[in-house]
C-alpha cells in the first residue's frame, strides 16, 4: 500500500474517533455546568473542557474568557480550529475522497451522507440544540465505525484504519482523567462532596461506562475505581488497557504484513501496555495519577510520529 493511502487512513479514522469524543466532552462540559451551579460552585468547568480537548493555548490566542458560547462554538462548529466537530467531519470526508478506492461502499456511504448533513439544514447554527448535536454526532460516528468493522477486508488497509481509531481513543481517555485527576483524588478520608460525585459520574458519562461502572463494581462511585475501570480494566472498551491491546495486534499484524518490519513504534506500543497490564492503581495513585497520565499522554504522542515515521511517510 503506498504510504499516503495508509496515511489518509489512518487519519481518516482518527478524526471521526476525534469528532465523537470532541461531542462527548462537549456535552460533558454542559452537563457538568449545570450541575455544578445549582451545587453553587463557583469553578468554570468550560476552561476544563477546553483542556480536555487539547485547545486551550489556541482559544485563549482568540478569546479572552472561556465563556459557555465562546467554548461551545470553538469545539462545535469554528473553522480555524482544526478539532472542532465541523472541521474533523470536513477533514475525515476529505482524506476519504483521497482514497475513495481503498473504502468500502458502506464507509462511503456513511462518511458522505454525515458530511452532507452536517453542511446543510443548520445543524451547526448557533443556535443549534446542543444535545441533539451530540447524540448526531455519535450516531453518525457509531454508524461509520460499524461500516469499516462489518465490512473491510482483513488487510494493511483496515489495519491502518484500526490503529487509528484506538490511538485517538487512548488519548482521549488518558486527557479527560487528566484534566479531572483532581476531582477523582479524594478530598478527605472518605468519600468527596456532592459535586465531587456528580463530577466522576459525568466522566464515566464522557466514555458512556456508568452503567459499567455498576456492573463490573456493584458498589457507588469511588475515586480509585473510577480511575481503575478507565485505565487498567481491558473489559472496558474505552480504557487505555483495552485500546493499548488493539494497538499492539494492529501493529503486530502491520509487521506481518510488511515481512516483519518492526520499528520504535512497536517497542512503545509494547512498553505502554506492559505498564497497564501489569500496573496496580493503587501504585498509580500513590505516585500520582496526574503524572502517569502526563507522562502516558507524551508517551502517546511520540507514538503516533514513529507509527508515522515508519509508515506513513
Amino acid at each position: 500500500m503506498l504510504s499516503r493511502t495508509a496515511d489518509n487512513l489512518y487519519w481518516l479514522a482518527r478524526y471521526m474517533e476525534r469528532a465523537e469524543n470532541i461531542a462527548r466532552i462537549v456535552m460533558v462540559g454542559h452537563r457538568m455546568t449545570s450541575l455544578a451551579r445549582s451545587l453553587g460552585n463557583s469553578g468554570n468547568e468550560w476552561h476544563s473542557t477546553l483542556l480536555a480537548a487539547g485547545c486551550e493555548p489556541a482559544f485563549f490566542a482568540k478569546h479572552a474568557e472561556a465563556s459557555a458560547p465562546l467554548v461551545i462554538d470553538y469545539l462545535v462548529r469554528d473553522p480555524d480550529n482544526p478539532s472542532s466537530i465541523f472541521t474533523c467531519l470536513e477533514t475525515a470526508r476529505r482524506n476519504a475522497r483521497a482514497v475513495r478506492t481503498a473504502l468500502t461502499v458502506d464507509m462511503w456511504d456513511a462518511l458522505n451522507e454525515t458530511w452532507y448533513q452536517a453542511r446543510g439544514g443548520g445543524r451547526f447554527a448557533a443556535t443549534a440544540d446542543l444535545p441533539a448535536l451530540v447524540d448526531w454526532v455519535k450516531e453518525r460516528s457509531l454508524l461509520f465505525a460499524g461500516a469499516y468493522a462489518n465490512t473491510m477486508l482483513r488487510n494493511d488497509a483496515y489495519y491502518f484504519t484500526r490503529l487509528g481509531t484506538f490511538i485517538e481513543r487512548a488519548d482521549n481517555t488518558a486527557r479527560i482523567l487528566d484534566v479531572k485527576y483532581h476531582v477523582l483524588m479524594p478530598r478527605h478520608e472518605g468519600i468527596g462532596g456532592a459535586l465531587d460525585y456528580y463530577h466522576w459520574q459525568a466522566i464515566l458519562r464522557s466514555v458512556s461506562a456508568l452503567r459499567s461502572y455498576h456492573w463490573v463494581y456493584q458498589d457507588r462511585l469511588k475515586p480509585w475505581l473510577v480511575a481503575e475501570l478507565l485505565l487498567l480494566r481491558p473489559e472496558m472498551p474505552r480504557s487505555l488497557l483495552s485500546c493499548y491491546e488493539q494497538i499492539i495486534r494492529h501493529l503486530e499484524l502491520l509487521a506481518e504484513a510488511y515481512g516483519g518490519k518492526r520499528g520504535e513504534c512497536h517497542r512503545i506500543a509494547g512498553e505502554l501496555h506492559a505498564k497497564l497490564r501489569f500496573g496496580r492503581i493503587q501504585d498509580i495513585f500513590q505516585s500520582g495519577l496526574h503524572e502517569f497520565l502526563t507522562e502516558f499522554i507524551d508517551r502517546s504522542v511520540t507514538l503516533g510520529d514513529e507509527i508515522s515515521s515508519l509508515y506513513l511517510l
